[in-house]
């Protein structure tokens, strides 16, 4: 993908935007990532209008479909030209709700069709040889143990994982309270065997990370600094290929996915799967009973004698 050569953004347009982020987050508090997202795809289109003489607030169904026409041209996926569109949908439908704008150029347009895809799940062999790869004698060998058990017990999203507190937690119950997108908290209980390698990490492995110093997040570094979710997407890539696990098909996002198909696998209603993802609506949920399925066709044609 090559990316569209535009001009610096406009002091008017960007002062739009921000406005427009500071609006919807006092209205839905959207999580910093998604706030990000529809700053980067607003300021994209904004610079390229620059470019051709006009701003948000001038934006035309005529230039918007040239933009898109050129993304498509520069390799830019219809996923990304779907959220695209998306955001700019948003940011339109508001700013004419308050007056900003006079016309919404993404009126009457169609987002391009997005093919099904299946969420990459690992099988529960895999999983564990994941989980075992750490070097537990080590204080990270056991902090990444303890994430990697902790992740595939929950299906934590990796933000909330790396982002956890000690207050969110509660050992007694077996419990975390977790504040997920939107702002919306969920309970999500442990697990027995991830609740046996966070207490130990806690007890034995973070206070010589931390060396007497302070951090507000459980899961800190060598340098008593909490993880980001760089660093845990390359501590995850480099077990994964400890454990054989090719790397195109490790993430940390695909042991969210194992976590919600293996549940599956093993009987989980759906709607308290939903629950547990902290998913909003029920559709996202039931794209997992496709991948369960696909697993179950797969076992059938390898098992069965006449599969």
């Amino acid at each position: 993908m090559t990316d569209i050569e535009s001009p610096p953004l406009h002091e008017i347009d960007r002062k739009a935007i921000e406005q427009f982020i500071e609006q919807i987050w006092s209205e839905y508090g959207l999580a910093e990532n998604t706030l990000s997202s529809y700053r980067s795809d607003l300021s994209g289109f904004a610079r390229w209008l620059g470019g051709q003489g006009a701003s948000l607030a001038l934006a035309t169904r005529e230039l918007l479909y040239r933009y898109l026409a050129q993304r498509s041209a520069a390799r830019y996926t219809a996923r990304s030209n779907a959220r695209l569109l998306s955001t700019l949908r948003r940011y339109y439908k508001l700013m004419r709700r308050i007056g900003r704008v006079e016309q919404d150029p993404t009126l009457l347009l169609e987002a391009p069709r997005l093919p099904r895809s299946l969420p990459k799940a690992l099988s529960e062999a895999e999983v564990e040889n994941l989980i075992r790869a750490p070097d537990v004698a080590t204080s990270l060998g056991l902090r990444d143990r303890a994430m990697l058990e902790l992740l595939y017990a929950t299906g934590l999203r990796v933000s909330e994982l790396v982002g956890l507190r000690a207050d969110q937690i509660n050992l007694r119950q077996g419990v975390l309270r977790v504040t997920g997108k939107g702002g919306k908290d969920r309970l999500v209980p442990i697990g027995e065997e991830a609740q046996h390698w966070l207490e130990k990490f806690v007890a034995e492995a973070r206070p010589l990370l931390l060396r007497g110093r302070v951090a507000e997040a459980v899961f800190v570094t060598a340098r008593g600094q909490g993880m980001t979710r760089q660093m845990f997407w390359f501590m995850v890539k480099k077990h994964g290929l400890a454990a054989g696990i090719a790397g195109q098909r490790i993430s940390p996002h695909v042991l969210r996915h194992s976590f919600a198909t293996h549940l599956l696998n093993h009987g989980a209603d759906l709607r308290a799967l939903q629950l547990l993802l902290g998913h909003s609506s029920l559709s996202t949920t039931q794209i997992y009973t496709y991948v369960a399925k696909e697993g179950l066709k797969r076992l059938h044609a390898q098992h069965h004698p006449r599969g």
